[in-house]
């Protein structure tokens, strides 16, 4: 039996916890909010972290790639990130998702949830290799901030890429994917984080975390928008919502143990 810790975030391109946009940071001070964040990572001793909002190469945050930036100075070497925005030319703007992780990652596929160049939402999916044809999936999400119509429609888009997932790959797992991100609505409502939850638990014992506490704004946290989905092969042992102001969001923390 292994114990292992999971975190998701998200890291709002970089630019801290203040409503002020990245292309009014200088790079600098995103280098260094970055270094912020890689710090608390690695304080929390996290193995693998889903992130939301990381940007590759964006103009307006520094050019740079924060995902290599954050796994080199948090201790955690392997990475994948999903573009679900690219834009190209003398204004480039890439960003979407990603995941640090302590081991391997063997595979990864990214979905947007739109045909735009700038704007859209999306996941990525990783399946992390723990030991030979060991792989554990997870999922790093970030869904609408708005509209509730467009969430709906992202969870199913979502569920039928698990559905079709568990055929194609599912031999490899040693778990059904972990749901790891940014909701952007709270569990309680008819929206798409009790959707994918009610999808969930038909296929298998999957438990939301956390059960309490709020992740935004990370000043003054009204609102609990940031979750985690275990299924049942991952049993939990302990959650919380991570106390910092590194980011406009709060990251969740979850501790599980895996046969």
């Amino acid at each position: 039996m292994a114990r292992l810790r999971l975190v998701t975030f998200n890291l709002a391109h970089g630019r801290g916890p203040l409503p002020v946009h990245q292309s009014l940071r200088t790079t600098a001070r995103i280098r260094a909010n970055l270094l912020k964040i890689a710090a608390l990572i690695k304080k929390l001793g996290a193995d693998i972290v889903a992130v939301q909002e990381v940007d590759e190469n964006s103009r307006w945050n520094g050019s740079f790639n924060h995902l290599t930036f954050l796994s080199e100075h948090c201790g955690l070497p392997f990475t994948a990130i999903g573009l679900t925005n690219q834009r190209s030319g003398r204004y480039p703007l890439n960003y979407g998702n990603g995941v640090l992780s302590r081991w391997p990652v063997k595979h990864a596929e990214t979905q947007t949830f739109g045909r735009r160049q700038l704007g859209d939402k999306g996941f990525l999916y990783a399946e992390i290799e723990l030991g030979p044809d060991r792989h554990l999936p997870v999922i790093s999400l970030h869904l609408h901030h708005t509209s509730r119509r467009q969430r709906l429609l992202q969870a199913g888009i979502l569920m039928k890429f698990m559905t079709e997932r568990a055929v194609r790959r599912g031999g490899r797992w040693v778990a059904p994917p972990i749901l790891c991100g940014d909701f952007n609505n709270p569990p309680h409502r008819p929206d798409a984080t009790a959707m994918l939850l009610g999808f969930c638990e038909a296929s298998n014992n999957y438990t939301l975390l956390p059960k309490r506490g709020r992740t935004f704004p990370a000043a003054l946290p009204a609102l609990l928008l940031d979750f985690i989905l275990l299924p049942e092969e991952c049993r939990p042992v302990h959650s919380e919502v991570v106390r910092s102001y590194v980011s406009d969001h709060r990251p969740v923390l979850v501790d599980f143990d895996l046969d």
